[in-house]
This record gives structure tokens, sequence and C-alpha cells, in this order.
């Protein structure tokens, strides 16, 4: 089904949604509400994820500014792959400045670690997390 998002500047768009299919047979649809705006709410892989496994625990997001040559930096990257967790490295020099680090987390040193979208700070900082 087409419809008119003209006003949020997209044009006519198919309905989002997102069905499991079993030997052919839709089994379960996830339709968006319709609602102002674009939404994106039940269409997307979490929610089939949640449908078909709802015991399974997704990992939270984790990001780390660090800057080559950190010995602290890489403890905090090293801790991060001890506990088995896929992480986002933002290397000063690289994808930022550290402009962006006081930004984000008010402070001037690296490493900076965000769980979850929450603040962790350093790297003892990030020992402490886990403790």
């Amino acid at each position: 089904m087409l419809v008119g998002k003209e006003d949020l500047g997209f044009g006519k768009r198919s309905w989002r949604y997102s069905m499991l299919v079993k030997n052919g047979v839709v089994e379960k649809m996830f339709i968006e509400p319709n609602e102002p705006g674009d939404p994106f709410k039940v269409s997307d892989a979490d929610t089939m994820l949640k449908y078909l496994a709802p015991q399974h625990q997704v990992q939270e997001s984790i990001s780390i500014f660090t800057k080559p040559g950190c010995p602290f930096c890489a403890k905090a990257k090293q801790l991060l792959h001890d506990k088995g967790l896929s992480f986002e490295e933002i290397i000063l020099g690289h994808d930022a400045t550290i402009v962006s680090v006081r930004a984000v987390s008010g402070r001037t040193t690296v490493p900076q670690v965000f769980i979850g979208g929450k603040h962790i700070g350093g790297s003892d900082d990030l020992e402490k997390y886990f403790a």
C-alpha cells in the first residue's frame, strides 16, 4: 500500500511492515500504526527478534573514543574484548577530534566509553562498571 508522506519530504512510499513467513504462509505481521510522522516502531529487526526469541538479550551499543598509542585506550578495549563485547571505536585524529570528546563527555582525555547511551568514563571507570 502506498501512502503519501509529502509533508515529510518523502513523497509516496510503501507503508512500513515486516512479516514472518513459514513454508509460504504468513505467520505474523508487524504493521506500523497509522499516525502522523514516519513511525518505525514495530517493523524493525529488533521486534522480530523479540517475537522469535523473547529470552534473547540484545547487547547494548558501545562506543569508545580512543587515540593511537594510548595505553589506557588499549586497556579499555582489551577489557571489552575480554567480556566478549563488540564496540565501535572512534579514533581521534581520524574519526573525530578532542572537541567531540569534550562535547559528548565533558572530558578531554581518552578513552571515553559509552554503553547504551550512558557515559561510563575512562578505563578505570569501565573496570568499576564491570566490577
